[in-house]
């Protein structure tokens, strides 16, 4: 939709054949001005050397002349090749940011009167995502929601992530069962191993996805793909939503002819589920130890109700802290807290967030 500004007139431009006047290209000026001024740098010291008087004599006060001038000469040349090296890397951080943004965007805080928060740490220094991947979105059949883990971590994961998650965006509009979806995100990864395969010998992978569909009543459903089972929080007590075996990962097995749904629970008001990736209790300190991702919950949770994102802020502190600041494996979090909205209230959130879509 197009919105123009009520009482301000809409500028004409006299309509004409000749062509605007280019704008001038800074790319080749900027790349002249950084070739040109090392090598000036190198003519004057050069010059120097060879037609100053100065510089053929040698005595002390000549030596200490020469070595200033040729130090000063080298410390422009190092500062200039320095200073150029940090324009490319942040416009290099500037693409990267901007990639991995559009991959793994940010949540809303709020979907079908549902409080969301989430959080990922990728193992590779320097990245911002990995493998692990996320998605919340609001839908006429609940909010649906995708938690996986493709195997590896860091940058080589990045593909199959993205083929996982552009086909959820996709199926959860369309499919009106999670059955269907899961269905959509098995051939969107057999899609994406081919396609790998043809460029080279390609070693096994599979991704672990949980699906989940929370209805407008508050029932949860799911399907578990090799992946760990989320938690339910109330207040300070917690237990798996579900202890049913899961189907194998993705990419490892053909999906069985019959998918039923797991029936958890209902998630009632004041309830929360927090979504994990196997990184964060896999994660192992110096000794080995695992993190103790239910302790530190529980004590994230307090006796007072807390934001989901001041809990996620206190996990991840923990497991920072608990890993020296380098965690082994990729990380992701996400927490969906039911914040006790009507259930019109719910509806209206849910067709909201499916119009923004």
């Amino acid at each position: 939709m197009i919105r123009i500004k009520a009482g301000v007139p809409r500028r004409t431009r006299p309509r004409t054949h000749s062509r605007p006047p280019a704008r001038p290209r800074r790319r080749p000026l900027s790349r002249a001005f950084a070739l040109g001024l090392p090598t000036a740098w190198g003519a004057t010291a050069l010059t120097f050397k060879l037609a100053c008087p100065l510089a053929q004599q040698y005595g002390l006060g000549a030596r200490i002349v020469t070595g200033a001038v040729f130090f000063a000469v080298g410390t422009g040349l190092v500062l200039h090749v320095r200073r150029t090296l940090l324009r490319e890397l942040r416009q290099v951080r500037r693409v990267a940011g901007a990639a991995q943004s559009a991959l793994l965007r940010p949540l809303p805080p709020h979907i079908g009167g549902l409080d969301v928060a989430a959080v990922q740490l990728s193992a590779d220094r320097g990245a911002t995502i990995g493998g692990d991947l996320y998605e919340a979105v609001g839908t006429e059949h609940g909010v649906r929601v995708v938690m996986g883990d493709a195997r590896g971590h860091g940058l080589a994961a990045v593909g199959t992530a993205a083929a996982v998650l552009g086909s959820f965006r996709e199926a959860v509009y369309d499919e009106p069962d999670l059955g269907g979806v899961l269905r959509r995100l098995e051939r969107a990864l057999a899609r994406h191993l081919r396609a790998r395969s043809s460029d080279g010998p390609d070693a096994e992978e599979f991704v672990t996805v949980l699906l989940l569909e929370i209805r407008p009543d508050g029932e949860v459903r799911a399907l578990n793909c090799g992946h760990p089972w989320p938690y339910v929080l109330r207040d300070k007590d917690i237990e798996p939503l579900a202890r049913a075996d899961p189907l194998p990962p993705l990419g490892l097995f053909p999906l069985p002819p019959e998918l039923p749904t797991v029936d958890c629970r209902h998630l009632l008001p004041g309830e929360a589920l927090l979504l994990h990736t196997d990184g964060a209790e896999d994660a192992r300190d110096a000794r080995g130890r695992f993190f103790p991702l239910p302790e530190v919950l529980a004590e994230a949770m307090g006796e007072q109700p807390r934001s989901p994102e001041a809990v996620l802020r206190d996990i991840v502190t923990a497991l920072l802290h608990h890993t020296d600041g380098a965690p082994a494996d990729d990380v992701a979090l996400l927490m969906l807290s039911n914040d006790g909205a009507p259930s019109g209230a719910r509806d209206a959130g849910i067709s909201g967030s499916a119009a923004r879509a």
